[in-house]
Formats: structure tokens, sequence, C-alpha cells
């Protein structure tokens, strides 16, 4: 049954839990502090992840942000970490890669608004969120890890980082 979400808005219901219900279909443990925040841990294929869902119903959006957990640039680092960021945003449709001023950590932020949407059973809207966050982040990660590793990182690393490869090694 498909239900306009402007409808479930106005009636006090949550996108959140519909983010908390799909999350119990993947079996994932996650925190749910209050109405309006949902987090979750996840391993990728290179780190893991910090998933938080942020819900704002004045504005009819969901902030959604995917943070490396095990990743920190390094503070000699964040210039070059600045001149990436730049190329990597250029090159992503949706969202963006920014790196939190307190912890130096890296994530990858968009926020949907949610006026109009309608729900389904499947909850296939919150993993394409999902899988295509996880997609970027899995795609830059060597960039993030040159970074957060090497100290002073050069451009050419960086460059050779940033490159569209075809395949896996």
């Amino acid at each position: 049954m498909m239900v306009n979400r402007v409808e479930l808005i106005e009636e006090g219901v949550n996108p959140l839990d519909s983010v908390e219900e799909m999350l119990c279909d993947n079996n994932w443990i996650y925190s749910r502090t209050d109405d309006n925040c949902l987090t979750v841990q996840v391993k990728g294929k290179t780190c893991n992840y910090q998933l938080s869902f942020l819900w704002q119903r004045n504005l009819s959006a969901l902030q959604f942000t995917c943070k490396f957990i095990d990743l920190a640039v390094k503070p000699d680092n964040m210039a070059m970490a600045a001149a990436s960021l730049i190329d990597m945003n250029e090159e992503t449709w949706m969202g963006h890669f920014e790196i939190s001023k307190g912890d130096l950590k890296p994530s990858y932020r968009q926020t949907c608004l949610m006026k109009g949407y309608s729900i389904s059973d499947d909850n296939e809207y919150f993993e394409d969120l999902i899988d295509i966050s996880l997609a970027h982040c899995e795609r830059y990660y060597p960039v993030f890890h040159i970074l957060s590793k090497e100290s002073n990182a050069n451009s050419e690393n960086l460059s050779l980082a940033l490159m569209e490869t075809a395949g896996e090694s």
C-alpha cells in the first residue's frame, strides 16, 4: 500500500521509523537517541562507518551522514585535504564530502527533502541512500587513507588515489 509522505508527516509519522524498520530487517544494531536521531555502525569493504540519520520536521528534511570511523586527517594535511575535497565533490552528483573541524574525520553527507515522499514496505529509498553513500566512501577511501596516515601527503599520491579505476586489485 503506497501512502503519501506529506499525509504521514502531518499525522506525526517520522521517516526514521521506516529507517529503523529497514535496519531491523538487515539485523543491524542501531541507536535511536531520540525521535529525531538514529545512528548505526556498519563495516564497509575498507573500513568501518557510522551512519547518522537526523530528521528535521520543520523542513521536512532528512540529513544523512556516512562518517569514516577509523580515519582522521592529519592536521598538516588539511590544505591537501581541502584541494582533494574540491575534486571529489566536483565528481559527486548527490551529497558531498566534508571533514569535521572537531575530530578531522571525513564524512559523506546529503540532505533529502522528504515532502512528497511515499513509503513502501520494501524501504528501497533508504537502502539506495545507504548503498550510494557507502559506494562513494569506498571509492574515495584511498584519498582519506593517505591524508590520515602520511605526514605531509603529496599531490602525486593524491592524484593517483583520485583517479577512477576499472576493477579491483
